[in-house]
């Protein structure tokens, strides 16, 4: 039974987070530049652990009851995804001259760390996600298995995030092609606007 919990969260985690969104999109980014990307692998891993633990505990009640709190969420994540779109489109038309000039344009910790913060929190598809969908599954077992169910999820994200960032890292060479990083950078500007188009029509629907 026990397994059988913590395969159910392992698998749930992985349908929610593999299909792309801003921290995949943030995450790739991240691993092509070979760019604390260990370090934004393992912020997206802890971030969700704690909304996931926030879900199970009883945050989704509260979050889908809140109506300014969605507000503010939403409306935090329109302006955020927007304008992260339009750098990412800037960036894949703006062609770095050498590799001098692209290891100088490289993000530092302290730039990486706050953006992995709004990307996750103000991005209310994450809350929906994690804590909504997630937590709400998780909510109905009994303390002693949310805790095989919490471990399953963790390890869920654990495993995609790290593959995703090896990975990203492993095929930087590939992936930094003039053309292929402006293919990139493009699909990420697209996202980020589909996302935020989708959070406008929520709230235009609640």
């Amino acid at each position: 039974m026990s397994l059988l919990v913590l395969a159910k969260g392992f698998t749930l985690t992985l349908s929610m987070i593999i299909p792309i969104g801003t921290q995949n999109s943030m995450l790739i980014n991240q691993g092509i530049h070979q760019n604390h990307h260990k370090m934004t692998a393992a912020l997206f891993v802890l971030y969700d652990a704690l909304l996931i633990s926030m879900g199970v505990l009883g945050g989704s009640i509260l979050l889908s009851r809140n109506a300014t709190l969605f507000n503010v969420l939403t409306w935090g994540g329109i302006l955020f995804l927007s304008v992260y779109g339009l750098m990412s489109m800037k960036s894949a038309f703006v062609q770095s001259k050498n590799t001098t000039d692209t290891v100088l344009k490289k993000k530092s910790a302290k730039i990486i760390f706050l953006t992995t913060l709004a990307v996750t929190f103000l991005n209310p598809h994450a809350y929906i996600d994690t804590v909504m969908v997630i937590g709400s599954v998780g909510g109905q077992y009994s303390d002693e298995v949310k805790v095989y169910f919490l471990i399953g999820c963790v390890f869920g994200s654990l495993t995609w995030f790290s593959c995703l960032a090896f990975g990203a890292a492993k095929l930087s060479k590939q992936l930094s092609r003039p053309k292929v990083k402006m293919t990139i950078d493009i699909i990420i500007a697209l996202v980020m606007w589909l996302v935020a188009w989708s959070l406008f029509t929520t709230w235009m629907a609640r």
